[in-house]
């Protein structure tokens, strides 16, 4: 009985120690309280504080909190109800290309159809031009794509703003950007909601190898960096296999005496010219997804990569990507594509007859002839796995999430998990939060919030009312960042110094002022809710209040000290917002020093209210611009 006793003692003693070994963060050793940890916490995990959000996350326990935002576990019903009142969230790539055809497709079809003769484009006005197009697209029920555009942004938004699990929301941005695609491209744009939909958010906390492997199959990927249209040079075995493919066919049609299609297959064969590789898409997956510029690889395995991913490509359907290919389909059949040596896999295709059929070597690794679709896929698994990747991706999570400069040490430790749990990203986030260097004071509110970090942090700590989220997106083109429009492969950057400049922060400020006096279209403010309808006495008194309740678990000290003369003396701000005149005017001439400061001072002049006022400058204030 003693012997048993002794045993569960042992038993439970152990299992004590290995849950505080796993469940307590090590914030107090770097000498944070547990407010000011559970406020670090909401700050890099999440889009900004709500009010009384800090509360909420000591009561569950800060490890809790956090797990279970990992897993995305927290109900989102009220954010669901939001997003259902938005139109065209759940459309398919092929409903929105069938729906929202862009100019140039509405007048081939309407060409083919009759409506418009092709001999009259360009000669008929632009109004007439215009009308008749629009008579066409009425007739067929196609929209505007800028509505599709607006409904995207708007949804953006109100996730970021409004949903419990912030983390994914937050991955979701950070992913999209490393994967990034943009609006600004023609062809894509019409992918790009599904690609966000179906592609990052689903996989934001999962697996880096099926995420990456995600982004490679997915059409806004290969149309954004062209490897829809990479195919093998016509040479050797590619050559032989896709003849043999054709010349069957054209056997099997001639059997059937559908002369026409025996007609369409031998243009196909002889268009075996000017075709080949296009090496976009694998030199961004070496040097962007995956190794990093200095990963180790060079021009030949780029090359070899390209090689490798021909014949990756988009499924075609009605109005979109190559009429030939889905006649070709419709002749092969659907039911046949496997056995023929093809793959699809919803909107993506591996087209075998312009896959490079020879051997290929990358980065060390042998792919031989004739291996098709799972060449691709053993590509993508290998620079998953690769040590280089592990320490490029987790130099960028520890850059987002602890420091622009985090330690050598970190990311090791992260990328040695990286390794260890097969690119499991929780694992590595994991790492991350648990290594005293996230909790370093040095750290903390030392990360500069974007702008759309900015806004929508601005709109959780005022628990705005968003109605029309949409006049946003102009907010942050001022600001410098038009979301979905950045034109690189690299995304936008993620450092201070892109940020921060005069012209920027004089925006931010200008914001501040616009959304707490509720001159921003679609948002409604109610300040005095904030504080429990409790109106301060004077504007020093509003300050301090509305400094703790908008910036939460930071000392507000040095805070209200440097926005103090902002209220109390005029000449204080004139000669502030001189010196941000002078400097931006050393960059843009295109405004008078006196008009600039005038333009600007008007804000701080003209404001009627004094609540407004002292909000204003808080949510534009550089200390809210910290995370």
């Amino acid at each position: 009985m003693f012997k048993n006793h002794l045993c569960l003692f042992v038993f439970l003693s152990f299992l004590c120690f290995a849950n505080a070994q796993k469940t307590s963060f090590p914030y107090a050793k770097r000498g944070l309280t547990q407010t000011q940890a559970a406020a670090h916490l909401i700050n890099r995990f999440t889009y900004g504080a709500t009010p009384g959000q800090i509360d909420e996350v000591l009561k569950m326990g800060l490890e809790v909190w956090f797990n279970k935002q990992l897993n995305a576990a927290f109900k989102d019903d009220s954010l669901n109800l939001k997003l259902s009142k938005i139109d065209y969230l759940n459309l398919s790539n092929e409903e929105v290309v069938k729906q929202f055809p862009r100019n140039p497709q509405v007048v081939r079809m309407a060409i083919k159809d009759g409506f418009i003769d092709k001999d009259s484009i360009g000669v008929m006005s632009k109004r007439e031009e215009k009308d008749r197009l629009k008579a066409y697209s009425d007739l067929h029920n196609f929209h505007p794509f800028n509505d599709l555009s607006r409904s995207f942004i708007n949804q953006r938004f109100i996730r970021a703003i409004y949903s419990k699990n912030q983390l994914q929301e937050v991955l979701t941005g950070f992913w999209f950007n490393h994967f990034n695609v943009s609006f600004t491209k023609f062809y894509v744009a019409q992918y790009i909601p599904a690609y966000e939909r179906d592609v990052i958010r689903p996989n934001a906390l999962g697996n880096f190898q099926q995420l990456l492997l995600a982004t490679a199959k997915a059409p806004a990927m290969s149309l954004f960096l062209d490897n829809a249209l990479s195919s093998a040079q016509m040479d050797s075995a590619s050559t032989v296999l896709r003849n043999k493919n054709l010349n069957a066919l054209i056997q099997q049609q001639n059997s059937l005496g559908d002369t026409q299609n025996v007609k369409f297959i031998k243009q196909l064969k002889g268009k075996n010219k000017n075709r080949g590789i296009n090496e976009n898409y694998a030199r961004e997956l070496l040097e962007l997804h995956t190794l990093g510029v200095d990963g180790g690889y060079t021009q030949q395995d780029v090359v070899n990569a390209a090689r490798v991913l021909t014949g990756w490509t988009i499924y075609p359907f009605d109005g979109a990507y190559s009429g030939q290919l889905k006649k070709l389909i419709s002749i092969l059949g659907e039911d046949n594509l496997k056995s023929k040596g093809y793959f699809r896999d919803g909107d993506f295709l591996f087209f075998p007859m312009n896959h490079d059929q020879n051997e290929k070597m990358v980065l060390g690794k042998n792919f031989p002839a004739n291996g098709g679709y799972q060449e691709g896929v053993d590509l993508i698994s290998m620079l998953a796995h690769h040590p280089s990747t592990a320490k490029f991706i987790c130099k960028k999570l520890a850059i987002y999430f602890v420091s622009d400069n985090p330690s050598e040490k970190l990311i090791n430790k992260m990328a040695e998990t990286f390794l260890n749990k097969n690119g499991d990203i929780k694992s590595v986030l994991l790492t991350m939060v648990y290594d005293p260097e996230f909790w370093a004071k040095n750290a903390i509110c030392q990360k500069i919030k974007s702008p759309f970090e900015v806004v929508v942090s601005a709109n959780r700590a005022m628990n705005t009312e968003v109605f029309n989220p949409y006049p946003m997106f102009g907010v942050l083109e001022k600001m410098g960042q038009k979301i979905y429009h950045y034109q690189a492969p690299t995304g936008f950057p993620d450092n201070a110094a892109y940020w921060v400049n005069t012209s920027a922060l004089l925006s931010r400020m200008n914001f501040g002022l616009d959304i707490a006096a509720q001159n921003i279209r679609g948002i409604k403010v109610d300040l005095l809710k904030l504080n429990h309808y409790h109106e301060p006495e004077d504007a020093i008194a509003a300050l301090k209040t509305y400094a703790n309740i908008l910036m939460p678990g930071r000392n507000h000290e040095k805070t209200i000290q440097r926005l103090l003369p902002l209220l109390n003396d005029v000449k204080v701000a004139q000669k502030l917002v001189k010196k941000i005149g002078d400097e931006k005017k050393s960059n843009d001439d295109s405004m008078s020093e006196e008009t600039e400061i005038e333009t600007e001072m008007n804000s701080f002049k003209n404001e009627k209210n004094m609540l407004e006022h002292v909000v204003g400058i808080i949510l534009g204030s550089p200390d809210f611009q910290r995370k």
